[in-house]
């Protein structure tokens, strides 16, 4: 691929002597959504980790052409890059609105994107005034998409967004990550759910016991045997 926003060179990261990723490449092109899919321990959390700068590594890390390796996770940050973790990290005891205004702190003039945000989830407007903690397992997920996108992200990075939420929940949480391509942002999208992945995805990697062991279009990886078999299962049912 080229035109790359992000670029990920031979990325390593270990706990003490034991090698989590090895030798990780991926690139993330402007206005596309690339996924990684893999088991559970496949390391796909602390690629994403690494990346943002909250564990160290070993890389020949770029944004936007720029290297950002020794960066801290704040410059990365202002330089356009959101996570939003598997665990979603939310104030649960603070409104959803103040939450998404914690989002934006860094941006100025942030908080006038909160109209933006509740346009893409309506649902986080009728709930302005609720504690974050109240809502439901979808809700949460919508409002940790909607912090993340307050900072106004050039880069977007989601960790297993569908975990522990309903099929027509996932349907919809999808749905809306295929709309923000539409408006120019990148997107890395860590995945169990390889199939709802590779549905929406432009390109797709598949991350084992720390080693990317296959790349190519997502339409491609979806008709691989070796992911069918792996990821899909036979005759699953489309999300």
């Amino acid at each position: 691929m080229s035109g790359e926003m992000l670029s990920v060179r031979d990325l390593a990261v270990s706990y003490g002597k034991v090698d989590a990723v090895r030798g990780a490449t991926i690139e993330v092109p402007a206005g596309r959504i690339v996924t990684v899919i893999g088991a559970n321990g496949a390391g796909k959390s602390t690629l994403l980790n690494a990346i943002m700068g909250i564990l160290p590594s070993r890389s020949a890390l770029s944004f936007d052409g720029r290297s950002i390796a020794r960066l801290p996770v704040e410059a990365r940050v202002a330089a356009g890059i959101s996570l939003v973790p598997e665990k979603r990290e939310l104030f649960g005891t603070m409104t959803v609105e103040d939450n998404l205004r914690l989002g934006a702190f860094r941006v100025a003039g942030g908080g006038g994107d909160l109209d933006r945000v509740y346009d893409r989830f309506p649902r986080l407007r009728e709930r302005r005034r609720q504690a974050a903690g109240t809502l439901s397992g979808g809700e949460r997920q919508m409002l940790a998409m909607g912090r993340a996108l307050m900072a106004r992200p050039r880069l977007l990075m989601l960790d297993e967004p569908s975990l522990g939420l309903a099929p027509l929940i996932v349907k919809d949480i999808f749905q809306i990550i295929a709309e923000l391509r539409a408006t120019g942002v990148a997107i890395l999208l860590i995945e169990q759910n390889a199939r709802a992945a590779l549905q929406i995805a432009d390109y797709a990697y598949v991350l084992e016991t720390g080693e990317i062991t296959l790349e190519g279009p997502a339409a491609t990886l979806a008709n691989d045997p070796r992911v069918i078999e792996s990821y899909l299962g036979l005759g699953g049912h489309r999300y």
